[in-house]
């Protein structure tokens, strides 16, 4: 019998699916709205694309794992290795993180340059092809059993039926299952929001001589203990000698667009270095923005009976805000989850306990970027009780002690790349060192090296 899997969006989400699915599907369609495009270009599909992405160290070996060498691949065509924290400099809230060894690391690099090396990869498999112009507009089947998709051509309006022994919903957050699934007599999915309603401004600029090689990540993050406005900015050097620099704030104190007001905007923050080292950087775009959709998280995992045959990853079942890093991690984790448990359970009959596995590769992420974005006020969505203040504390409290003790900053950064579970922090060497604090007077200037520093006075 001939084994037909369809996934439903050829993005990151949507690529890393069709891998997964190779090794039990003898054809696997990727249904795409878009004209994909033939090397590391921005497409219409992702509004977001222009903006910063980082693929932290849990998302890439989840990647590699799913397709080996990619990471490899990033490199060799100029994405950075950034190491946590020997290369990544952090602004928190009682001082900079010092410059440790390398506990762990995330890879920086345009989103386009990320889309393609993956989808090269993806469509070298003969079982694995692609339908561009095309979108999704139901599914096919019933409150059992999915059987496959709906779809319209995007240029004739012609309507068309395509038939599948499992179905992949990957179209991101504007992915219409909810009403799909209603539409053939299943409940109401249950919807969490949380919505800090903050805007990105982001530019590129050509790296100055002497910063083109293992320069640092910048990252000023906001300080909900001094205001009560969540203003940040990042600084991340990508392929191509580019910086990418990226300003957040709310909706009533946006990021501006214009070059004045997006220099001065970086020189307001917690600390003027992303500013100064912009001013002596060529522009190489104007300032785009763009509107962070916030934390919104589908649980498709607690309907019951979940129908067979269909799934929901990535964006379309959790999106988190995009600050903390998390999202293209949580997409490829769901695709690794999504293969494990069609190795265990099969392509017929593993749909519900699939989609269980990939809701809790999103727990996580979803806990450390909600309850961060909760602690300003003017984020939308219900407020922590009193063990979540205590647990917050706590967390406060590990932070001001990694910027004086590697070991807790490891811990740390092993929970925050979904390299660890949260007991990570409970180790008694880290509890140790909360206990004891940093040791070490804080840091009110970022650690650059001598050279760094020649780089950020021009």
């Amino acid at each position: 019998m001939n084994i037909h899997a369809v996934v439903l969006g050829g993005g990151l989400a949507g690529m890393l699916a069709a891998s997964a699915l190779t090794g039990f599907a003898d054809q696997v369609t990727i249904i795409e709205r878009d004209r994909l495009p033939d090397g590391p270009l921005e497409r219409r599909g992702i509004p977001q694309a222009g903006h910063t992405h980082v693929l932290i160290a849990g998302g890439a070996h989840a990647i590699d794992q799913l397709l080996p060498g990619t990471i490899n691949t990033l490199i060799a065509h100029g994405a950075q290795r950034i190491g946590l924290p020997s290369r990544f400099l952090a602004l928190a809230s009682r001082g900079w993180l010092r410059r440790f060894d390398e506990a762990q690391f995330l890879i920086s690099c345009s989103r386009a340059l990320l889309d393609w090396v993956v989808r090269e990869k993806v469509l070298r498999d003969k079982k694995i092809a692609v339908r561009e112009g095309t979108e999704a507009i139901g599914l096919l089947g019933d409150a059992q059993r999915i059987t496959g998709a709906r779809l319209r051509d995007r240029d004739t309006g012609a309507i068309d039926h395509l038939n599948a022994d499992l179905v992949i919903d990957a179209t991101g957050n504007t992915s219409r299952a909810p009403r799909w699934l209603a539409d053939l007599g299943l409940p109401a999915v249950t919807e969490e929001k949380i919505d800090p309603d903050i805007f990105y401004a982001t530019r590129f600029y050509r790296a100055p001589e002497g910063a083109r090689h293992n320069f640092p990540e910048i990252n000023i993050a906001s300080d909900p203990t001094v205001s009560p406005l969540l203003q940040a900015g990042v600084l991340l050097p990508i392929e191509d000698h580019r910086w990418i620099v990226t300003l957040v704030g709310p909706r009533s104190a946006k990021p501006p667009v214009d070059d004045e007001g997006f220099a001065r905007f970086a020189r307001d923050l917690r600390h003027p270095v992303i500013a100064d080292l912009i001013a002596h950087a060529e522009p190489l775009t104007a300032p785009q923005q763009y509107r962070i959709p916030g934390n919104r998280r589908r649980h498709y995992e607690r309907i019951k009976p979940w129908p067979t045959g269909f799934v929901v990853l990535g964006d379309a079942a959790c999106t988190v805000n995009p600050v903390y890093g998390h999202g293209m991690a949580i997409a490829a984790r769901g695709a690794l989850a999504l293969r494990s448990g069609l190795r265990h359970n099969g392509i017929h009959r593993g749909g519900p306990i699939i989609q269980r596995a990939v809701a809790r590769q999103a727990d996580l992420a979803w806990a450390m970027a909600t309850s961060q974005d909760l602690r300003y006020p003017n984020t939308i969505g219900p407020r922590p009780g009193r063990l979540a203040g205590l647990r917050q504390a706590f967390l406060d409290r590990l932070s001001w002690a990694a910027t004086g003790r590697p070991a807790v900053a490891a811990a740390q950064f092993d929970v925050y790349t979904l390299s660890a579970s949260p007991l990570r922090l409970l180790a008694p060497r880290v509890l140790l060192g909360a206990l004891l604090g940093p040791g070490r007077p804080a840091l009110t200037e970022p650690p650059l090296t001598s050279e760094e520093w020649r780089i950020c006075r021009g």
